[in-house]
């Protein structure tokens, strides 16, 4: 597994995107995307030979996300590309790794499938199969 990218949780995706292109660089690298199963919007930012950013910003039905929202936000997962997203869970299972969500297919990576996992010091974590982002900017 390597890493993808890490996530972030912001109240608003517009201010979220001007701090990160003002401060640390970024700039944009998708259009935003609404992922209905997961109940959030999400964008991709992006910056030459660093890590990809995902912003996260719930809509009115994911109350969790919503919470950790009016608690100040942050930093929500990191996430992990695999060659064989059935055979890397089998793997993570039988490690003690619980597995949060069950593969379902993700709108932000062209309805490729996505899982997530809770591991060792609270640490969520999302895997995927897959290098593509969709609605490139």
């Amino acid at each position: 597994m390597v890493i993808d990218h890490i996530c972030f949780a912001v109240k608003d995706l517009t201010e979220g995107i001007h701090y990160w292109t003002s401060i640390f660089g970024y700039r944009q690298m998708t259009n935003l995307i609404e992922n209905s199963r997961q109940q959030v919007i999400v964008v991709f930012l992006k910056k030459d030979n660093s890590l990809t950013i995902k912003l996260i910003q719930p809509t009115g039905q994911n109350s969790s996300l919503q919470k950790f929202i009016e608690q100040g936000g942050g930093f929500h997962h990191i996430c992990f590309k695999c060659d064989d997203m059935t055979q890397k869970i089998d793997e993570l299972k039988q490690k003690g790794v619980r597995l949060l969500v069950p593969p379902q297919p993700g709108e932000a990576f062209e309805n490729h499938d996505i899982a997530f996992f809770w591991g060792k010091n609270k640490m969520n974590f999302e895997l995927i199969d897959t290098d593509i982002k969709a609605q490139l900017i």
